[in-house]
């Protein structure tokens, strides 16, 4: 395998400088692009004539905000186009949701996702990005943990036992908003269908057990929302979450 042609991704222009000097220092890589944003590397990959990308996870993008597409996204954006274009992700993000999208991307060859404190110097990458390009995959142990961590925390999830309509609601009762103002947000030609929506959510959750006004259940719906974790509340009102071993623990602890 000759010189790898590498379109390197990264919103942090000093360190993207110092990567590209240590890439080419190593002489096993020529970057031939390089893109600060998902949507600057989705476009460069369909420009150029690269082996390999090199891909931040989280991507800033000041134009798109929230909606910015992130390293994971870029790429199966460019896999589109490109099928099975090797891509190494190069991040130090420690967020649930880059886990998240990187398991529901379906991405299975070609590629490598390590955390940058585990590859610090360039030459480190080299290997990783001939591998990606060999058709083979690498999840660094640590994030391999991370990505089980929240597969399981999913499967456990209380959102995940509502349908759309009621995940809906949830979320704006959590934002604050009476049923009132959810039926006319959804465009719900009768009100009450809110009230019989929060009756499905409290008993998916298990609130309608515990007798419980309605301002208190929405209190706790929200908070159950807001965590995606289960919550229970005991006799006397304290909180309770399950541990790593499925112990019932209190939430908040008392100072």
């Amino acid at each position: 395998m000759g010189i790898l042609k590498l379109l390197l991704v990264d919103d942090h222009g000093p360190l993207r400088r110092a990567l590209y000097e240590g890439l080419e220092a190593t002489r096993a890589v020529q970057v031939i692009g390089e893109a600060a944003t998902g949507r600057e590397a989705v476009a460069r990959a369909l420009e150029l004539d690269m082996d390999v990308i090199l891909m931040d996870v989280q991507l800033r993008d000041p134009e798109e905000g929230r909606r910015a597409l992130s390293g994971v996204g870029a790429a199966v954006a460019i896999r589109r186009e490109r099928p099975r274009m090797p891509v190494v992700f190069y991040s130090i993000q420690d967020d649930d949701e880059y886990y998240r999208e990187f398991r529901a991307s379906g991405i299975l060859t070609h590629y490598a996702y390590v955390r940058k404190s585990n590859y610090l110097l360039p030459s480190m990458l080299v290997p990783l990005l001939r591998d990606a390009v060999s058709g083979r995959s690498l999840v660094d142990p640590e994030i391999e943990d991370r990505v089980q961590e929240v597969r399981d925390l999913d499967e456990q999830s209380p959102r995940a036992l509502l349908e759309p309509n009621e995940l809906r609601v949830v979320e704006l009762m959590a934002q604050g908003m009476t049923n009132e103002q959810i039926a006319a947000r959804l465009s719900l030609h009768d009100k009450r269908a809110v009230s019989r929506t929060n009756g499905r959510i409290y008993a998916a959750w298990g609130l309608s057990e515990n007798a419980v006004d309605d301002k208190v259940a929405r209190a706790r719906a929200t908070l159950i929302y807001m965590l995606n974790r289960m919550v229970m509340w005991d006799e006397s009102g304290v909180a309770l979450v399950q541990d790593r071993r499925g112990e019932w623990m209190p939430l908040y602890k008392e100072e």
